[in-house]
């Protein structure tokens, strides 16, 4: 993925994520007729991510909501990691006559096809979390390099002296994913050279059950004993790696990475069996495609809210909003997804976890 900055680094979008319509053009300024009788469809691609419905929905729901003053609506499925069941839905969008479209897509490539059908049709559509193909108007996502350099960096902290004494796995995510390549790009330019990679997976669909066949395959190969970290693209995965460490009998269990900071993970992490994982702020990127949708369905520019040009493989300069991510350790529970408000305490500090969470002062 190009990225060309416009206006201002992406590291520092963070305190810009309290988008406004105010701060855009406004309708006299454009000449757009400002109509708040506005639907949006949005399609997510899973729900075995507990972020999709937990947060991301929402968060589009109610900003979409808010900037239209009570009176937009959502028309909402989920394509449950099915590339052809997404493309009826959007078949559906399209026939629904929405005003604009937010799409996560199970498969990049595929979904081009339907991305035409609805500029075709008139339809703006917004490429949530992941780049689609085809006539794409605007991208949210993360800096998704970013995320993998991220994941890399802790993986290398936490094998310090000892990164060459044995051997990694990699567990990347499905390749249908265009996210998952750049994770796997910026985990490589931290590890290459620096450990031992002696298995390596694309993982179909993301599935964590996936992951841990794949990992069962990798310490059948290797060996339990010359496995001493595992490079794991999201938080999914890294449980059924950990499970089948646990299985194998692997005490302690090897540094893991992760992604998502999904509540589970989180909960691994206090208990000291995934190392780390990567909180995205969910909120700034659901609410960033949720204003570019309604901006795009009024006719109107996204140059107030964009802050880089993005490159597809079939469509280049997608104006596009990139997130920063934080690496989620022990050390930075309290003042990332509790002091936001992701998870509580007591969502957190449940009786199984309870003496980890004194321990580390979680209270």
């Amino acid at each position: 993925m190009n990225a060309h900055l416009r206006r201002a680094a992406v590291a520092a979008a963070v305190p810009a994520m309290a988008f406004s319509l105010a701060g855009c053009i406004s309708a006299q300024d454009s000449g757009v007729k400002m109509g708040d009788d506005i639907t949006v469809g949005l399609l997510l691609p899973e729900n075995q991510a507990a972020r999709y419905e937990k947060f991301d929905k929402p968060v589009i729901e109610k900003k979409i909501s808010m900037l239209t003053n009570g009176k937009g609506t959502v028309v909402y499925a989920n394509a449950n990691q099915d590339a052809t069941l997404q493309a009826q839905q959007l078949d559906d969008m399209i026939d629904k006559k929405v005003e604009a479209l937010i799409v996560d897509a199970v498969d990049a490539k595929a979904i081009a096809v339907g991305v035409k059908k609805a500029e075709e049709a008139g339809i703006p559509v917004v490429a949530f979390d992941r780049l689609a193909e085809g006539p794409i108007s605007a991208y949210t996502s993360f800096d998704n390099k970013e995320v993998g350099h991220v994941q890399g960096k802790a993986l290398l902290e936490a094998l310090g002296d000892k990164a060459k004494d044995g051997q990694i796995v990699m567990m990347n995510g499905a390749s249908t994913d265009p996210n998952a390549a750049q994770f796997k790009a910026g985990a490589h330019a931290e590890l290459d050279g620096k450990v031992n990679i002696g298995r390596e997976f694309d993982t179909k669909d993301w599935k964590p059950e996936n992951a841990g066949a794949n990992m069962r395959d990798a310490l059948s190969a290797l060996g339990s004993n010359k496995v001493i970290g595992v490079y794991s693209a999201n938080d999914g995965m890294a449980g059924g790696i950990i499970t089948a460490l646990k299985a194998d009998g692997m005490f302690p269990i090897p540094p893991v990475t992760g992604q998502d900071a999904e509540l589970a993970a989180v909960q691994r992490i206090v208990a000291g069996e995934q190392f780390m994982s990567v909180y995205k702020p969910y909120a700034p990127e659901a609410a960033a495609a949720a204003e570019m949708a309604i901006l795009l369905a009024r006719g109107m520019s996204l140059d107030a809210m964009a802050q880089a040009d993005v490159d597809s493989p079939t469509t280049k300069q997608i104006p596009s909003v990139l997130v920063p991510v934080i690496p989620l350790t022990q050390d930075n529970i309290e003042e990332t997804v509790i002091a936001d408000g992701i998870y509580t305490v007591e969502e957190i500090c449940t009786p199984k976890y309870k003496a980890d969470c004194n321990e580390l002062g979680l209270k």
